[in-house]
C-alpha cells in the first residue's frame, strides 16, 4: 500500500490500521477472529471532509470507533494532532478525545429526554472545563445555538419540543461545545426527511467555512456525499477498494464495486443516465471471507486471478484501486 503524505494542516493520520473481533462460536469449538477493518490507509486535513462509504458490514463504523478513539485499532497507527494513540497514555487519551467529536445517526437517541438542552450543551464543559464559571458556560452554550441556527430560549426546552432536523442541529452544537478538531458524522441526515437533509449538510458546509473543521463522513450511498465529500473512500468487507477526490471518482470509478454504487444514485437529467451495474448477491460473511479479492463473488469483470489473489491498491492517476481487472485493462 502507498505512503501517507501528510502537511502542516493534516490533523488525522492512518497507517495499516486495522481492527479484529474474537467471537465465540460455543464451548467446544475455536474463537472465530473477524478483520472488521483490515490495512486502511488515509490522511485527514482542517478545513477538509473525507467521506467513507460502502455496504453495511463494510467496516465504516468500526473505522469511526477507532478515530473516536471508543476502541484501540488491533494493528496499525493513528496520529491525531501529532500523537500516536496507539502508545498515548490515559491522559494524553482523553486530551486528545477533546479534539475528536462525533454526531450519530439518531439525534433523538443522543439526547437525555429528561434532560434540557441547556444543561446537556453544558455537560461537556462541567467534565472537561472545570475551571469555567456557570455564566461562562452559559454564554458558551447560547453562542453554540446560535452558531447552529437556533434560539437562546431554546436551552431551556427539552429534546421531544424539537423537530427532527432541530435535534440534529442541537447534536452538532452539542459535539461542537468543546471546539474540536475533527468531527466523526456517521449518518448525519439518513434519518431526517429529504428538504431538511438539505438544510442541515448546509449547516455542516458553513460550520466548516467558519471553524476549519476536519469531517469524516460516513455514508451508505454517494448520493449525499457529493455535497461534502472533498474525497472518497470506498470500502468492501474491511478492506478500502478504491480512493480518489470527489469530482474524480464521479466522473469515472474504476473499482466495480464503486461503479455499482454510483448507478444506483439517482440522476436529476435522463440524458445523463448512467449504465446500471446492479449489485448480485449478498455481502460475504466476515467469518468466511472469499479467498482472493473479497468482491470476485460479486463482480462481473473478475477472472482466475481475482479468485486467488488478494490486489493491493495502487495509483492510476489520482485514484488509488484495489481492483486485477483495472491492472489488466492498463497493461
Amino acid at each position: 500500500m502507498s505512503t501517507v503524505s501528510t502537511s502542516d494542516r493534516t490533523v488525522l493520520t492512518a497507517q495499516h490500521l486495522a481492527r479484529h473481533y474474537e467471537v465465540g462460536r460455543g464451548a467446544f469449538r475455536k474463537p472465530a477472529t473477524i478483520k472488521a477493518l483490515a490495512d486502511a490507509s488515509f490522511t485527514l486535513e482542517a478545513g477538509r471532509t473525507l467521506a467513507v462509504v460502502g455496504e453495511s458490514g463494510c467496516g465504516k463504523s468500526t473505522l469511526a470507533r477507532l478515530v473516536t478513539m471508543i476502541e484501540p485499532p488491533s494493528a496499525g497507527a493513528l496520529t491525531i494532532a501529532g500523537v500516536d494513540i496507539v502508545g498515548a497514555d490515559r491522559a494524553a487519551l482523553a486530551a486528545l478525545r477533546s479534539r475528536v467529536q462525533i454526531v450519530f445517526q439518531n439525534p433523538y437517541g443522543s439526547l437525555n429526554p429528561r434532560q434540557k438542552i441547556g444543561a446537556a450543551l453544558a455537560e461537556p464543559l462541567i467534565i472537561n472545563r472545570k475551571e469555567m464559571s456557570a455564566d461562562d458556560r452559559r454564554t458558551a452554550v447560547l453562542e453554540i445555538l446560535r452558531l447552529v441556527g437556533l434560539r437562546p430560549e431554546h436551552a431551556d426546552r427539552y429534546p421531544h419540543m424539537f423537530s427532527g432536523g432541530q435535534r440534529q442541529r442541537i447534536a452538532i452544537a452539542r459535539a461542537l461545545m468543546l471546539r474540536p478538531d475533527i468531527l466523526v458524522l456517521d449518518e448525519p441526515v439518513s434519518a431526517l426527511d429529504v428538504s431538511v437533509q438539505a438544510q442541515v449538510l448546509n449547516l455542516l458546509v458553513k460550520l466548516q467555512e467558519s471553524l476549519g473543521l476536519a469531517y469524516l463522513f460516513i455514508s451508505h450511498g454517494l448520493s449525499v456525499v457529493r455535497h461534502m465529500a472533498d474525497e472518497i473512500v470506498v470500502m468492501y468487507l474491511g478492506r478500502i477498494v478504491e480512493q480518489a477526490p470527489r469530482d474524480v471518482l464521479f466522473a469515472g470509478p474504476l473499482h466495480p464495486y464503486s461503479r455499482a454504487l454510483l448507478s444506483a444514485t439517482p440522476v436529476a437529467d435522463p440524458a445523463r443516465e448512467r449504465e446500471r451495474m446492479p449489485l448480485k448477491g449478498e455481502l460475504p460473511s466476515p467469518f468466511n471471507p472469499p479467498r482472493g479479492c473479497a468482491f470476485h463473488t460479486r463482480c462481473p469483470l473478475a477472472f482466475d486471478r481475482c479468485r486467488v489473489e488478494r490486489p493491493e491498491l495502487t495509483w492510476h492517476g489520482e485514484t488509488k484501486v484495489a481492483c486485477w481487472a483495472v491492472e489488466r485493462d492498463d497493461a
